[in-house]
């Protein structure tokens, strides 16, 4: 299998169809394939070799997912960079995979400047509205210019990308996927899903990430259109359904709140969108009953997993999110194995754990990463045996339901007892003031660690630090509920995912100390 199979299905399916709408621009798959073929012979006269990596450090656009498949059929390997790292993380970056080429866009072209001094790259490419900046290759002149050579055919175990992940501790770790992987995990993905035709897909996650990386695997497959935003904003997005018909999208628990809460959300038909796949962290239930209830004809779909897997291994489906009967307290789990996947619970010496015991997820599947870039001590370490050890704690009952109780660094532990917070922050969410709430642990001298709360919350609603213990108190154990809570007036941190930042609410807290958790 290879990446321009994916486009080439596309082509199959549907030639005259609508590939990429981007601002005012729109193309066919047809013309899509010819750009994509164009951009691939242009990258291979600068000199792109079997294998090299060409880095790509912009926000989304339509050009974007096209160099998802030029870049391999010039032969190279593609590295999407991080929009949310500082300069130094993306050097790093770049470094590491020993980019030949560096493509960028307008908010970037000074970065690139920059990083130019200290690479010897045989060219900068701007992809860019504006014109092109001085030293710099314009991508539309080089497609404009180029014949549409033949595919390279890098396949099966070449390398097809490299995605970046952590930077919070330690240097960034590129995560390398074959071809074979990620066109296995485009199919298994578009399996999961309720439809596979006349799927249309509006993006506000960055490409450099498989929220939205994995869309533009299997929406190619499906030959269906990519309706490509730059960045996550409530209306912009509200506008985009409205205007072209958003079947699916991807969008984290906080996203969807904004966008319910939005002022101007009865403006807008969202009545396209079918199929909503949600991740980063649980969806609370008064949300869930929510968006129900404004968005009856919204599926929910809750996956579970991270860069190491191809960005997913369980699908909890929309049968399963109901909160009455026999079968509610699947709404609490991550779903069942997507098609491929293999869980298991193992112990900390890595044997298998029965239904119900709680221990480390451990994964395998087709999809997996081949192993971190030039780090194989730390790819031995994750992977064991052809099985990734996820550093998340859960546990899986006797339907083969996962249940994620924590990251394994995210646990409190207090006076001797371990706190997940997610169990507390799901206690939090059950309140009515609460919009937003992230658990953390601060130093306690009487208990080593005290389950602290941060809370945003909804707006003309209050609530004090007294009444919001009081509520998880009726609701989870003394011991997990928490000692203490601060209010913030502004959404929490989030990472490129939409993911709390627990690490940053916590620095604070440890500043000085020897011992620091995260």
């Amino acid at each position: 299998m290879r990446a321009t199979q994916l486009l080439q299905q596309a082509c199959v399916l549907n030639p005259g169809g609508a590939s990429t709408i981007c601002g005012d621009r729109g193309r066919t798959w047809s013309e899509t394939a010819d750009r994509v073929a164009r951009a691939g012979t242009a990258l291979r006269a600068l000199g792109i070799e079997h294998g090299d990596f060409v880095a790509v450090l912009a926000m989304n656009s339509d050009r974007y997912l096209e160099l998802f498949f030029a870049i391999p059929w010039a032969g190279g390997a593609f590295a999407p960079m991080n929009v949310r790292w500082s300069g130094a993380e993306n050097a790093y970056a770049l470094r590491d995979c020993a980019a030949r080429i560096l493509i960028v866009d307008d908010a970037f072209v000074d970065q690139a400047r920059t990083m130019a001094r200290d690479f010897d790259l045989k060219a900068i490419i701007h992809i860019g509205d504006s014109g092109t900046p001085e030293g710099m290759l314009g991508y539309e002149d080089l497609i404009a210019r180029a014949d549409a050579g033949p595919d390279a055919g890098r396949a099966g175990d070449d390398t097809w990308a490299v995605f970046y992940t952590g930077g919070t501790t330690g240097d960034p770790k590129g995560v390398v996927f074959s071809h074979q992987a990620l066109c296995q995990g485009a199919v298994a993905y578009l399996a999961m899903l309720p439809d596979t035709e006349d799927l249309s897909f509006a993006y506000v996650g960055g490409f450099f990430h498989f929220s939205a990386a994995n869309a533009a695997l299997y929406i190619t497959l499906s030959g269906g259109t990519h309706v490509v935003l730059p960045k996550f904003e409530p209306v912009a997005m509200m506008q985009a359904i409205s205007d072209h018909k958003v079947t699916n999208a991807v969008m984290v628990p906080t996203m969807i709140t904004m966008m319910l809460n939005h002022p101007d959300f009865a403006r807008y038909d969202l009545s396209s969108l079918r199929t909503l796949v949600y991740g980063g962290s649980p969806m609370p239930r008064e949300l869930t009953e929510e968006a129900a209830r404004k968005l009856p004809g919204w599926r929910f779909y809750q996956i579970y997993g991270m860069t190491e897997t191809g960005g997913f291994a369980t699908m909890l489906r929309w049968r399963d999110h109901v909160f009455d009967g026999p079968q509610a307290h699947r709404i609490l789990s991550c779903g069942q194995p997507a098609p491929g996947v293999e869980l298991r619970i193992c112990d900390p010496d890595g044997t298998p754990l029965p239904a119900g015991e709680l221990g480390e997820i451990v994964i395998r599947s087709d999809y997996l990463m081949d192993g971190y870039l030039g780090k194989a001590d730390q790819t031995a370490a994750a992977l064991k045996g052809g099985w990734m050890y996820s550093g998340d704690a859960g546990r899986l009952d006797a339907d083969g339901y996962l249940y994620v109780v924590d990251r394994v660094k995210d646990m409190i532990v207090t006076g001797g007892e371990n706190v997940y917070s997610i169990e507390v922050e799901r206690a939090l969410y059950s309140h009515p003031a609460v919009m937003q709430a992230a658990v953390i642990g601060i130093p306690s001298d009487a208990w080593g660690e005290a389950v602290h709360a941060v809370v945003v919350a909804r707006a003309g609603s209050a609530a004090t630090e007294a009444e919001l213990i009081a509520h998880c108190r009726g609701l989870i154990g003394a011991y997990k509920c928490p000692k203490s809570v601060s209010f913030s007036a502004g959404p929490l941190p989030t990472g490129p995912a939409g993911k709390i930042q627990k690490a940053e609410l916590r620095a604070p807290w440890w500043q000085g100390r020897d011992r620091t958790i995260g």
